[in-house]
């Protein structure tokens, strides 16, 4: 099946519930055996990791759910949700180091990603190294013998660097390393992570897959060879979904197909418009020709989100809180990915180590919603008419 049929009929089994079409949402602890045998049976069933419904903490048909159609759209053995994206990406981590150990970890992880390996990691002795997003084949050189992970973003985050993520996980597998991916971006639909190596796809399911600003979820999607010891950990960590959050994402996974192909043709349309202006240096989006990654994305990916960035040539602060200070269609607002267009300030400031940020002027963050291009158009050119009368 193509993924636009995948996604409207992969886990759902109407015949199991009495011919509902949407999987049921089930708020259960306690799942009640019938008598001793039966007991005994699904405790042996649970440690063979068998389908089955055990303990409200391990998930129930509403979780398996989301988790198959996500599998699925990996080409992954199994998933896994999370109450939170930065919960999926920062589990997986912990489930292939320990003290002692090595990670590299790209230079434009997303900022949360960054904090945890910076103080958590750190304090349970495990060595961080950031490496530049571009390094491809050159990250042989950054390999310990005590390297036991490579943790990838592409696009990058805030940045939007396009990294080789098959190279990297060639020389990561060949050293022994586990590569660990933020597929948020693209999502499985524009990029199948482990079709490039990858061993674990993570998502913070609040974005595209829920697709409505109105959910906190997270999801790993995992090889057969790396799934165990991550199911192990996930577990020992307490680490389980509400299954209204993960009804909603159920949900809004079914029409993510044609959202995507929207938030991306708005996306595009808007990059190309700024790119025009006289006051913005650069614009960070992939999809353009300019841009540095776009060989690398036209390789590897089959289409791209609505979520993009641009560096302004250097203006006073009046003038960036005049553009700022009047949108009608855009909001400015943490997260991305639903149906309503953002636009916020971005602050580069320690948050990179490896590469040096090389423009002066101030950078934003853009996520294209659903509105029409031509009215978000007019509303980013109204800001700019505000920025250059406050010069």
């Amino acid at each position: 099946m193509r993924d636009e049929t995948r996604i409207v009929h992969s886990g759902r089994d109407p015949a199991r519930f009495e011919g509902v079409v949407n999987p049921p949402v089930l708020h259960a602890s306690t799942i009640l055996a019938r008598n001793l045998s039966d007991w005994e049976e699904r405790r042996r069933r649970r440690a063979q990791d068998l389908p089955g419904t055990y303990y409200g903490l391990m998930g129930t048909a509403t979780t398996r759910s989301l988790e198959q159609v996500l599998a699925e759209l990996e080409g992954a053995h199994r998933a896994i949700v999370f109450p939170s994206g930065l919960a999926a990406c920062v589990v997986p981590l912990l489930t292939f180091v320990a003290a002692g150990d090595h990670v590299l970890i790209t230079d434009s992880v997303y900022g949360p990603t960054r904090r945890f390996a910076e103080h958590t990691l750190a304090r349970l002795g495990v060595a961080t190294t950031f490496y530049d997003p571009l390094v491809g084949h050159g990250i042989e050189a950054l390999v310990r013998p005590t390297t036991r992970a490579v943790f990838v973003e592409s696009p990058g985050s805030l940045t939007f660097e396009v990294q080789d993520v098959p190279a990297i996980a060639e020389v990561a597998h060949r050293r022994g390393a586990t590569v660990i991916m933020d597929n948020t971006w693209a999502t499985p639909l524009c990029f199948r992570a482990l079709d490039h190596g990858v061993d674990v796809s993570v998502h913070a399911v609040t974005k595209y897959v829920g697709g409505h600003s109105d959910l906190i979820l997270g999801a790993a999607a995992a090889t057969k060879a790396a799934w165990p010891a991550l199911q192990t950990i996930a577990y020992e960590l307490g680490q389980c979904a509400g299954p209204d959050d993960v009804y909603l994402a159920q949900r809004g996974v079914r029409t993510m197909h044609v959202r995507l192909e929207r938030h991306w043709a708005t996306g595009l349309a808007l990059a190309e418009w700024l790119a025009h202006q006289p006051e913005v240096e650069r614009v960070l989006h992939p999809g353009l020709p300019g841009d540095p990654g776009h060989a690398l994305w036209n390789r590897d990916f089959k289409g791209g989100s609505g979520l993009f960035g641009a560096v302004l040539k250097p203006i006073g602060r009046p003038a960036l809180e005049a553009f700022f200070d009047g949108f009608r269609l855009f909001g400015i607002g943490a997260s991305w990915g639903g149906y309503e267009s953002l636009i916020v300030p971005v602050d580069l400031g320690g948050l990179r180590t490896a590469t040096r940020w090389p423009h002066p002027g101030p950078a934003i963050r853009i996520h294209a919603g659903l509105e029409a291009p031509e009215d978000l158009v007019a509303d980013l050119a109204a800001a700019f008419a505000r920025l250059r009368a406050a010069r």
